[in-house]
């Protein structure tokens, strides 16, 4: 009877730390799972005083490892691109290119985690956050603590993308819906290939 009583223990004990490690085994495995990504977004900023300052819409597509092609539609226009460890920043109302090497335009694009491009386990602790607007959310908190943000949280629906939160050390939250979300589709090599328009300023950060 003891015997039964202590496996029934352990079986209890094993599920509570399988329920806890769900979310995080779900992430892991939506991101080896899919090849290409694509999906529309809702990207809502919050300022210091919990207050919604922009909301903006766009699409992005992944293909990992290592190209990712975000672009904002409305209200104003912009493209991000990743592509062989460098990413484009296109402002079509500046007329202005940057570009950065992928590892220090995390802060400013934090979905690029998502690229394959950067390893997460290396450069975060993740933790399980439980339920919140129905996704099941994951933190991931910078090892770096030179990073440019507190943490980032990834929320999975029925083990899919479903949204995305960055706070960053300036106190603002940025907070990223996920619609439509399609994977494993055949995505055009184009959408990762970026040529800088005549007339464009550019500016290449080392």
């Amino acid at each position: 009877m003891l015997k039964r009583w202590l496996l029934l223990g352990l079986w209890g004990v094993c599920s509570v730390v399988s329920a806890e490690a769900l979310p995080i085994a779900q992430l892991e495995a939506f991101l080896k799972a899919s090849s290409t990504v694509s999906a529309d977004f809702k990207q809502v900023v919050i300022d210091e005083h919990g207050n919604p300052s922009q909301t903006s819409y766009g699409v992005f597509y992944l293909h990992r490892p290592g190209k990712f092609h975000w672009q904002y539609q409305r209200p104003f226009v912009q493209k991000i691109i990743a592509n062989g460890g460098k990413v484009w920043f296109y402002d079509t109302d500046l007329e202005q290119v940057t570009i950065k090497k992928l590892d220090k335009s995390l802060g400013s694009t934090p979905a690029l985690l998502l690229s394959g491009e950067i390893a997460l386990r290396d450069n975060f602790t993740l933790e399980q956050q439980g339920a919140d607007e129905g996704l099941q959310w994951v933190r991931l908190l910078p090892k770096n603590d030179e990073s440019s943000f507190k943490y980032i949280m990834i929320g999975l629906n029925q083990g899919r993308l479903g949204g995305m939160e960055l706070s960053d050390n300036f106190g603002q939250l940025t907070r990223i819906y996920f619609s439509n979300v399609k994977t494993n589709t055949t995505l055009s090599p184009d959408l990762f290939t970026f040529v800088v328009p005549k007339g464009v300023d550019v500016f290449a950060e080392e």
